[in-house]
């Protein structure tokens, strides 16, 4: 694996770079206090899509797609595009500037991968240009949805449309003034074998007979302007040719997306992790308690040490899971994948976590955004399947693999 940046990418990076620290940093507090105004719930911040404007003027637009996926992308690899991921993710937000943010990114790749001509010029096309967003609807409150088999969705075929019944919960960006396109995951043939029983299909968001049950919060946060919320369709009603890839092609949808998401969201811990060792750093090195400076503290000294230690191995082991998936496919680079999905959000909780430590009343406050980091890690420790349900697969595959070669 080729550890230095190309010439591309360093140009990027210093674009990037110099875009947030011109156009993001100092808008961090006019954005926290928008979206925190409950008089503003659901609304988007007002500064946001001319900062769109500016980010897409510059180039720096849909970074995200990768190279495979011709016209549509802007022609980065997976490792190409990590270390833009990370910037990003140093500010939470920031990714939707770019048109970079999820779930839009794995809804667009879905549709780039998966989708017919029709679906592509009617959906993807205007997210591709940033005119709407997405969400993904899959989760499900009466089952156990880490184990999607479990989905119970019905997507009942009747004539020349497609009839969906049936309840989720936790869908992210559901709720943003934007969001036209759900794509859902459900049921077509109860009967057949179990990982063919399942396929996903676009949902508009105002189709009659779709429910907003409750909105549900984070930590207390109700994550506006997106939010997360538990959806009810009774009797919803598309056409047939919303279905997208076929009948029974829902895990196969479910794998091609998810893999590229899990390690975009790992890039972007790892930006937190190391925006809150800095953030530590500096606290460190300006407060004196007993008459020495916290940065002259052996403990700190060791905060600082394991943070940087545990961030770099995650970082590494990021850029190899990306370079796997661009030198073999998603599939063979899986054990990675799931190696990355279990350590990155866990990493950047932690190291948020001494952040906070160090910083003491201040570090729970939102004076900083490393609060912010330890909150936002745990949740995603959750999405995109537990770190349980990684573990468990990534044990099951490395026995066989190790069993086989011993048998060698």
């Amino acid at each position: 694996m080729q550890f230095d940046h190309t010439d591309k990418v360093k140009g990027l990076i210093a674009r990037l770079e110099g875009f947030i620290d011109e156009h993001v940093y100092p808008n961090e507090k006019a954005y926290a206090d928008f979206v925190h105004d409950q008089a503003n719930l659901w609304q988007e911040w007002p500064g946001m899509e001319a900062l769109k404007v500016r980010a897409r003027d510059a180039g720096l637009w849909n970074l995200f797609l990768p190279h495979e996926y011709g016209a549509f992308s802007p022609g980065l690899t997976n490792l190409e595009y990590a270390p833009l991921a990370e910037i990003m993710g140093r500010v939470p937000w920031a990714s939707q500037v770019f048109n970079c943010s999820a779930p839009d990114t794995g809804n667009m790749e879905v549709l780039a991968k998966f989708g017919s001509a029709a679906q592509q010029e009617r959906w993807l096309k205007p997210l591709l240009d940033g005119e709407i967003r997405s969400a993904y609807v899959m989760t499900e409150p009466q089952v156990a949805s880490s184990d999607a088999t479990n989905l119970e969705l019905s997507i009942r075929p009747e004539g020349d449309e497609y009839v969906i019944n049936g309840r989720k919960w936790w869908i992210s960006n559901a709720m943003h003034p934007r969001c036209d396109i759900f794509i859902v995951m459900g049921k077509t043939d109860f009967d057949a074998p179990r990982h063919a029983q399942h396929s996903q299909i676009l949902v508009p968001r105002d189709t009659p007979g779709i429910t907003v049950v409750r909105h549900l919060t984070v930590f207390g946060s109700h994550n506006s302007p997106g939010g997360e919320v538990e959806l009810r369709f009774d009797n919803v009603r598309v056409p047939k040719e919303n279905l997208i890839l076929g009948e029974g092609r829902g895990f196969e949808i479910a794998q091609g997306r998810l893999g590229p998401g899990r390690i975009h969201h790992c890039m972007r811990s790892i930006g937190q992790a190391q925006r809150a060792l800095e953030y530590m750093a500096r606290r460190a090195d300006s407060r004196v308690a007993f008459g020495r400076k916290l940065a002259d503290q052996s403990s700190i000294r060791q905060h600082v040490a394991r943070s940087f230690c545990e961030i770099e191995m995650a970082r590494l082991l990021t850029l190899k899971a990306a370079d796997a998936m661009d030198r073999h496919g998603n599939k063979v680079a899986r054990d990675l994948i799931a190696a990355i999905k279990v350590i990155a959000p866990q990493m950047a909780q932690t190291v948020a976590d001494r952040a906070i430590q160090v910083h003491g009343g201040m570090g729970v406050s939102d004076d900083t955004p490393v609060a912010h980091f330890f909150t936002l890690n745990r949740y995603v420790r959750i999405t995109d399947g537990p770190e349980e349900v990684h573990m468990s697969q990534l044990g099951k595959l490395k026995i066989a693999e190790y069993v086989a070669a011993n048998a060698r």
